[in-house]
Formats: structure tokens, C-alpha cells, sequence
């Protein structure tokens, strides 16, 4: 039997377990479980109730900060407004005390104040076997019937459009777990890349409802493990199409460019909270990016979708496909760390 390597679950294994799922007794799930889908959705009267699960795994540092915005992005890309949060809050034996679960709460304060979520409940504990804090958390939003944003909606022929750059949350979290090997790395340089949790921000809320709100937009997508090119194959794939991807629109940070290429990593497999995938319209792009543009968020048109299956990038020197990601960058590291200090 072979043991899985850090990271999501791998998306064969995943789609044929979803595939032994029996459909919801509930004739209200209006959105079920299904590959690329970023929360579920269920007919509540006169609105939709949209919920989204999340884990954060991977931080150590804020983690309060990530979990309220990477369970509000998915609630937003659906067209809905994130509402309530619950947390489930593992906090290791031996190393936790009162000031690290008041930091963590003042964290889930702060980041849900932001953007008009309410703390409603949850669970907190001192679990057994863990090295450091995991946060899990389970937001709900809602929508009107007719705002709904679909995942899998994207159409041959949209234009596919990404807010921000690569990799918003992969490069805060490089800066703020600062390896060894980045010691030849300006101090400067990470001092703000650490930022970018704050600045341009790992929260997609504000453009995600701009976009929704034109209703030129057919499908959103929230990268997140795997980075920008497991958020496109997800994207893709949900809507049964395919792209061609320019690679000299892709927007990536020059702090992100240069931690990468410190540490032997691809920035497009790179955790990507921070930047939005939007299919839209091709006739809307250039309203849409001013009214982006106005409201302070850089947005780029990457690529567009097409009915012929599979993701190209195009390049300079021709047309090659984009790569998969099984597991994030961020966990390769991760693991390679560990493989050279064994316990």
C-alpha cells in the first residue's frame, strides 16, 4: 500500500471517491461536493445558504488571520456574502499557553471585523501529537438564488482574468518561516514579502463582489494549494473545458520570483490565496479591469477558455502543457525539510 505525501489528497483518488458519494437525500443541496468546487449550497427560502470547510495546515504564524479569509474567499466566489465562522482551534500538549490562544483569538477577531463576519461558535482543545497549532474552520455566506456564481459555469471563448499575482499567501508564508537557505536574501525583501498577508492581502472578498455584481462573470475560483496552475486545471475541469494560458501575462511578484528561485521552487505551484481566477465575458474585460483598477486591485487577463480539453501555456518559443501540481510547493518543501532532519 502505498502512503500519501503531504498535501491534498490526490485529485484521482479524490474524484473516484466523490464519485462513490450517493446524491443528498435533501432536495434543497443545490451544489453538492465536487472537483473544484469551493462550497457547497443549499436552498434556504428566499436565499441561498453557502458553506465552506477549511483547515489551516501549513502557517504557524497568524493563522487566526488565514482561516477567516481563506473560508471567506470561497464563500465569495460563489457570489455570496460570507456571513458566520466557526473555528475548531488543535492546540499542541506541552507547548501551549494562555497568550498563544489569546494571540490566536485576537487574530480571529481582527481578521473577521475586516470584513463583516461573525464569530459564532466552535471548539477548543490541547490534542495529543501535534508540533504546532491547526485551525479548522467552517464559514457560511448567503446569496440570492439569482447572484449565484457556479464554479463549473465558465464557457468557451470567456476570457479568464486573475486579480492580484503569484503567490500572494506562498510568499508570506516563505518569508515568515524564513529557511535557512533565504539567509543571502535582503532583509528588506522579506520584511515585505512577509507582509503580503496584509498587503496586497490574501482576502478576495472586495473583487470577487465587484465582479459578481457586473453579472459578466460566469465562474470564480480561488487558487489556493497547488497555486495558480492547480487553481486553472481546477477551473477547467469543473466546466469540462480547456485554455490556452499566455505565459508572459502571468503577473508574478519579484518577491516571490526571487524566494522561489532561492529555494528551487515554481511559483505557479505555489500557494496562491490572494489571487482570483474569473471567467468572463471577453466583451466585459476591459470594464471589468478599470472597475477592478478603480477600486485599488490589479487584475490581468491570463488566458482563455476553450471547448477542447486540457491547459496550454503558450510561450515564446510555442505552445507546451501547463504542469500539475500534485502537491503544493510549499508541502515539497516542507518535506524535503524534514527528510534532511529525521526525528
Amino acid at each position: 500500500m502505498s502512503i500519501y505525501p503531504v498535501g491534498k489528497l490526490p485529485q484521482a483518488d479524490l474524484v473516484e471517491l466523490l464519485a462513490r458519494l450517493t446524491p443528498p437525500p435533501d432536495s434543497r443541496v443545490v451544489f453538492g461536493p465536487g472537483l473544484g468546487r469551493d462550497a457547497a449550497v443549499i436552498e434556504f427560502g428566499d436565499r441561498y445558504l453557502v458553506v465552506k470547510s477549511d483547515p489551516i495546515t501549513f502557517a504557524t504564524d497568524e493563522i487566526g488571520w488565514y482561516a477567516v479569509n481563506v473560508n471567506a474567499n470561497d464563500i465569495a466566489c460563489l457570489g455570496a456574502v460570507p456571513r458566520w465562522f466557526v473555528a475548531t482551534l488543535l492546540l499542541p500538549e506541552g507547548r501551549s499557553d494562555k497568550s498563544l490562544v489569546e494571540r490566536i483569538f485576537e487574530q480571529l477577531q481582527e481578521a473577521a471585523q475586516e470584513i463583516g463576519v461573525s464569530l459564532v461558535g466552535g471548539h477548543t482543545e490541547i490534542t495529543h501529537g501535534l508540533d504546532r497549532p491547526i485551525l479548522s474552520g467552517a464559514m457560511f455566506g448567503e446569496v440570492a438564488p439569482a447572484k449565484l456564481v457556479r464554479s463549473d459555469g465558465a464557457r468557451p471563448g470567456d476570457a479568464l482574468l486573475l486579480t492580484k499575482g503569484i503567490s500572494v499567501e506562498g510568499t508570506a508564508l516563505l518569508a515568515r518561516e524564513a529557511d535557512s537557505r533565504l539567509d543571502d536574501v535582503p532583509a528588506a525583501l522579506l520584511t515585505r514579502a512577509a507582509q503580503f498577508l496584509h498587503q496586497p492581502g490574501i482576502s478576495v472578498v472586495r473583487e470577487a463582489a465587484i465582479l459578481a455584481e457586473s453579472g459578466a462573470v460566469h465562474a470564480m475560483h480561488d487558487p489556493t494549494e497547488g497555486g495558480v496552475a492547480t487553481g486553472i486545471h481546477e477551473i477547467t475541469e469543473a466546466a469540462g473545458l480547456g485554455a490556452t494560458i499566455e505565459a508572459a501575462a502571468l503577473p508574478v511578484y519579484p518577491e516571490t520570483r526571487t524566494l522561489c528561485a532561492a529555494l528551487g521552487l515554481d511559483p505557479l505551484g505555489l500557494l496562491a490565496s490572494g489571487a482570483l481566477l474569473a471567467a468572463v465575458d471577453p466583451s466585459a474585460v476591459g470594464t471589468l479591469l478599470a472597475d477592478l483598477r478603480r477600486a485599488g486591485i490589479p487584475a490581468t487577463r491570463i488566458g482563455t477558455f476553450r471547448a477542447s480539453p486540457g491547459v496550454m501555456l503558450h510561450t515564446a518559443d510555442g505552445d507546451r502543457p501547463l504542469p500539475h501540481f500534485p502537491r503544493d510547493e510549499i508541502a515539497r518543501l516542507f518535506e524535503a525539510a524534514d527528510a534532511s532532519h529525521p526525528a
